[in-house]
C-alpha cells in the first residue's frame, strides 16, 4: 500500500509524513509543489506536482499513479479553494486511487457561521460523489494558532463572547491521521471524526493561560461583528479572508464550536493535548509574546 501525502512541506503534512516514516508497515510518496522544500526523511520518495498545485490536474494525476490512498490536506484559503479541491479529487479518480483521507473542519456545513466551513463541506460532498472510499478528519481550531491571535497590545479580539471551543493541536491531528492512513481503510472508511482537545473553554480563559505562561497580561476583548471588521480593515486582506477571520470567532460565540470529542484518545491512543500542556511543551510558539 502506497500513501500519497500532500502538504508535506507544511506544518501538518510534514508531521504526518514523519509519523508514517517511523512505521514499517506502509510506503508513502510525498506529493509537493516544490521538491527543494521537501523535509529530509530518509528513504522517502517525493514527486513534484508543479507550482500550480491542485489546479494542475494532469500533473497530479501522473504523480498519484500507483497510490492506493491519498492524504488530501486542504489547500490554502482562497476564493477558488473548492475548485482546486475538485481538481485533486478528479486526479485521484483518474489515477486509480482507492480512498481519500481529507483534512476537513469541525462543523463543516453550508449554513455554518464560519465561512471557510462552507468550503470544507463542499469538498466533502465532492469526495462522496467521486465514489472513492473516504475518511474525513474534522479538526477544531488549532492550539498552535492561539499565540498568533494576540495583538501587539496583548489583546485577543473578536466576536466570540462567552462561547467555548476545544482547540486541538496539529500534533494530535497528525497522530490520528497517521493511524487512519496506516490502517488502509480498515475500520475508518466512511467515517467522519471530530478532532478536538479534551475540554472546551472561552477565549478569556485562553488569555489567562497565555498570561500565566508568558508573564505578560493578555486579555480577550469581545467585539461586535462590525467592530471586528473595522479593527481588521488596516490589514488590506481580500474580503473572503477577512470574512473567515471574523466568522471564526462568530462560530465560537454561537456555540457551534462547543464540541468535545474522544476521537484523539480513541484513535491516537493518548490523551488530547490541552492548552496549558501545549504551552509548556512549545515555548518557542509564544516566545514573541514575552515582555
Amino acid at each position: 500500500m502506497t500513501i500519497a501525502v500532500t502538504g508535506a512541506t507544511g506544518a501538518l503534512g510534514s508531521r504526518v509524513a514523519a509519523r508514517l516514516a517511523a512505521r514499517h508497515d506502509v510506503e508513502q510518496l510525498l506529493v509537493v509543489r516544490d521538491l527543494a522544500r521537501v523535509p529530509a526523511i530518509a528513504g522517502i520518495e517525493a514527486v513534484e506536482m508543479g507550482p500550480r498545485g491542485y489546479r494542475d490536474e494532469a500533473a497530479l494525476t501522473e504523480a498519484l499513479a500507483g497510490c492506493e490512498t491519498l492524504f488530501l490536506v486542504s489547500g490554502r484559503e482562497s476564493a477558488t479553494r473548492v475548485v482546486e479541491h475538485a481538481h485533486a479529487v478528479q486526479a485521484a479518480v483518474a489515477a486509480g486511487v482507492a480512498r481519500i483521507v481529507y483534512t476537513s473542519f469541525l462543523g463543516a456545513d453550508p449554513d455554518a457561521s464560519f465561512t471557510f466551513a462552507h468550503d470544507h463541506f463542499a469538498t466533502e460532498q465532492l469526495i462522496r460523489e467521486s465514489g472513492l472510499a473516504f475518511t474525513f478528519l474534522r479538526g477544531s481550531q488549532y492550539l498552535d494558532y492561539l499565540p498568533v491571535l494576540v495583538g501587539e497590545d496583548g489583546v485577543i479580539r473578536g466576536p466570540a463572547g462567552e462561547g467555548k471551543i476545544a482547540w486541538v493541536s496539529r500534533d494530535d491531528i497528525a497522530d490520528v491521521a497517521a493511524e487512519v492512513l496506516a490502517a488502509g481503510g480498515a475500520g475508518h472508511d466512511g467515517n467522519t471524526y471530530d478532532l478536538t482537545g479534551p475540554e472546551a473553554h472561552t477565549f478569556a480563559w485562553a488569555a489567562e493561560q497565555l498570561s500565566a505562561a508568558t508573564g505578560r497580561e493578555i486579555t480577550f476583548r469581545n467585539e461586535g461583528v462590525q467592530a471586528a471588521y473595522e479593527s481588521r480593515a488596516h490589514l488590506d486582506a481580500p474580503d473572503f479572508e477577512v470574512d473567515g477571520w471574523v466568522t471564526s470567532y462568530v462560530a465560537v460565540g454561537t456555540g457551534e464550536m462547543d464540541v468535545v470529542s474522544d476521537a484523539v484518545p480513541r484513535i491516537a491512543g493518548h490523551p488530547a493535548q490541552d492548552l496549558p500542556g501545549w504551552l509548556a511543551a512549545n515555548p518557542e510558539a509564544w516566545a514573541h509574546l514575552k515582555p
